[in-house]
């Protein structure tokens, strides 16, 4: 009861004028950078973090919450109507997302989307609030090898949605990771694959790859075509259109699979939205009901990567708000503003600020219910770009990748980089290589690699601690039966 004394209390807070009017500016902002391509969340809420300056800390921290809610779900919009990512959490919205509106059932689609995003962050928000300390303790007994193996669980169960060849998709991913080792180490400073190019030394950023080889790769292809694909326009005049109860309850366990498993990663330090979406996908493509019609526009491969990424929300704001420990990259910026306005984050704030972190929790409840309502609207206009003609449509996602690219880094040099990636993602598709296996390389790399150098180097070069230890090993065990379980269907298959 004295929690939800505290919440109610925190109601009243987020519907005053101020806080109100925070929220609302928060929740457009985060649409906006999330539908373009090449401004990621994180980037728009580093923009944001400025204008905070001057305000009070609860319409700041509400603000920057707001952005952090709806950036995980307007980017699906792009990777659903252009099948163009506006973020590396809605690359898994394409399988299933974009294949949806091929088949001229985009409202269908976007209204999957709305739907999951309702009760992913709902149901995130509600756990966060009921068990928040608790469950924080649990996940402050992660150390370096619990988070490599669980971007290394993220890693194999991408490979195992490779297709029909897992050489292939193993293939992309091995190129993934060798373009994420380009440029200097952040572990020893050495320069490696820079071939003596100064360009290279920065590295190659993940948004070039991702735009390009989803972006620009698919209008290559489209260009081969002629354009002469499934018409875009088939959508007409359609608007978001919700699933039914009888739809929904059909696919209850994907959205009880995708919530907990967002929640679950958002508590991981440096996981985040990314990384649930990526597993959440996974888990459903290895034990779900209908694993083998993943990638051909079922609801499930929609449910599941969004009910993950808008409940890693409320996962990551557990360990920022009771111990200070920011659970993703836009949570670190939110721990910055706190600090800013001179507020610690951790067990005390409980007692000392109570107020504004319960007004910052019931924010989150009224995000997400506001950030469905503006989508819905939003969304129903958007549809309506799929009118025009194919050739127009990709000219658009054309300028938008430009424009994305030169914006993540202000380098006229990522520009030259996102079209040769373009001509690599269309030569993927021509020979039949996954991209999402390379994409994703490129994403979990960095991280992979500095969480297995700082074992490697806190436990003596003793690469068993992944295994010795309880947590990590479980996890690694799991990520290693799912990259061997698919070849050994295979191989069985081949016998009969």
């Amino acid at each position: 009861m004295e929690v939800l004394e505290a919440l109610g209390v925190g109601f009243v807070h987020v519907f005053a004028p101020t806080n109100l009017a925070a929220l609302f500016v928060g929740l457009l902002l985060g649409l906006l950078v999330a539908v373009l391509p090449g401004l990621t969340l994180v980037m728009g809420v580093v923009l944001a973090l400025p204008f905070t300056y001057s305000m009070h800390v609860t319409p700041a921290i509400i603000l920057l919450t707001a952005m952090y809610v709806a950036g995980t779900y307007a980017g699906a919009w792009t990777s659903i109507l252009f099948h163009v990512p506006g973020e590396p959490i809605d690359v898994p919205m394409l399988w299933d997302g974009h294949a949806m509106a091929r088949k001229g059932e985009a409202a269908k689609a976007l209204g999957w989307t709305l739907s999951a995003a309702l009760v992913g962050g709902l149901a995130a928000a509600t756990v966060m609030v009921a068990l928040a300390q608790p469950v924080a303790r649990i996940a402050l007994t992660f150390s370096t090898p619990e988070y490599f193996a669980i971007i290394f669980f993220g890693l194999a169960s991408v490979v195992s949605l490779g297709g029909a060849s897992l050489a292939n998709a193993l293939i992309s991913l091995c190129a993934g990771l060798l373009i994420a080792t380009v440029g200097v180490d952040d572990t020893y400073g050495a320069h490696r694959f820079t071939f003596g190019v100064p360009i290279l030394s920065d590295g190659i950023d993940y948004l070039v790859v991702m735009v390009g080889a989803f972006g620009l790769g698919e209008v290559f292809v489209r260009m081969e075509q002629r354009f002469r694909s499934l018409p875009l326009q088939s959508v007409g005049d359609a608007s978001t259109r919700l699933p039914s109860l009888r739809e929904a309850a059909a696919v209850k366990g994907t959205y009880a699979r995708g919530t907990l498993l967002g929640i679950l990663i958002g508590l991981v330090p440096g996981a985040g939205a990314t990384v649930a979406s990526f597993l959440s996908y996974g888990v459903e493509a290895q034990y779900g009901r209908r694993k083998a019609l993943m990638g051909s526009g079922i609801p499930e491969g929609i449910v599941a990567p969004q009910t993950a990424a808008t409940a890693s929300v409320g996962g990551a704001m557990i360990p920022l708000m009771t111990m200070g420990i920011p659970g993703s990259g836009a949570t670190a910026i939110i721990l910055g503003a706190f600090l800013l306005h001179g507020l610690q984050p951790g067990p005390q704030v409980f007692e000392t600020s109570r107020e504004i972190v319960y007004a910052v929790f019931a924010s989150l409840f009224v995000g997400v219910v506001g950030m469905c309502v503006i989508g819905f609207f939003a969304a129903r206009y958007l549809v309506k770009v799929l009118e025009l003609p194919e050739v127009i449509v990709s000219a658009y996602v054309v300028m938008c990748c430009i424009l994305g690219a030169f914006a993540a880094r202000n380098n006229i040099t990522d520009v030259w980089l996102i079209v040769v990636f373009g001509v690599v993602g269309y030569l993927c598709e021509r020979f039949r290589f996954p991209i999402t296996p390379m994409v994703l390389g490129v994403i979990l790399g960095p991280l992979a690699e500095t969480n297995f150098m700082t074992t490697m180097i806190s436990f003596g070069n003793d690469w068993t601690v992944f295994f010795t230890r309880p947590i990590s090993g479980t996890i690694m065990v799991i990520a290693l039966l799912t990259i061997v379980y698919p070849i050994f269907r295979q191989l069985r298959k081949r016998a009969t």
